[in-house]
């Protein structure tokens, strides 16, 4: 069986957008992009290198999609990334049905994405990593598709812009499975699933009777 893997760049309030350049997804008026440059040194290169060192196929949202056709396939032949991208399987979640695919090894997931994605977990093959895809990593959080995640957690507040998790998330238990932190100050971590959410309480069994009455103000 195989595993959808999140890859996400993340500020310290859950923004994802745009973190490669000013011109990759200004929507919304989105102002900082490229946040991530000034942070990006040799241990956080490291970091990208093991988390593509494993055989897997790419998952995208159409919106990065686009990004990455219009990047990866035209850096030089000896980046570390660009031909392990073109050679690898794309597959592309979009609305659009009549949308045309303009990189090679690229596949659309249908009008059905999420039953397509059940499908290809069920099957043979390597894991499916995503990629940005904000949009399409929500309808994943949503119906509890994702089996691990990798944030790469940045020392910046960005105030708003398009977050990892949305409202709509489906509750889960995680383990922390590794976790290192880069010379300037990023967190890399990678968390798998654990099971349900466990919750408790530090009350005493038995309320005070302000307890009991602050419970009842609160409908």
């Amino acid at each position: 069986m195989r595993k959808v893997i999140t890859g996400a760049f993340v500020s310290l309030d859950g923004v994802m957008q745009a973190p490669g350049g000013p011109h990759e997804d200004p929507v919304g008026g989105f102002k900082y992009g490229g946040w991530v440059w000034p942070y990006f040194d040799e241990a956080m290169g490291n970091a990208v290198d093991d988390m593509f060192a494993k055989p897997f196929d790419l998952l995208l949202g159409r919106k990065t999609y686009d990004i990455f056709a219009a990047y990866w396939p035209y850096v030089d032949a000896d980046d570390s990334i660009g031909p392990l991208f073109d050679r690898i399987t794309k597959y592309v979640a979009t609305r659009n049905p009549d949308f045309k695919l303009s990189w090679q090894n690229s596949q659309l997931l249908g009008t059905d994405a999420v039953a397509a994605l059940r499908t290809l977990k069920s099957g043979e093959g390597p894991d499916l990593l995503t990629q940005g895809s904000t949009d399409f990593l929500q309808t994943l959080f949503r119906n509890d598709l994702v089996d691990e995640i990798n944030v790469f957690l940045f020392p910046v507040v960005l105030g708003k812009g398009k977050k990892l998790f949305g409202d709509g998330a489906f509750p889960g238990a995680l383990k922390l499975v590794s976790s290192r932190v880069s010379g300037s100050g990023v967190t890399i971590n990678k968390y798998a699933r654990n099971g349900d959410v466990v919750t408790g309480s530090f009350g005493p069994d038995q309320p005070s009777a302000a307890e009991l009455e602050r419970r009842r103000n609160l409908s």
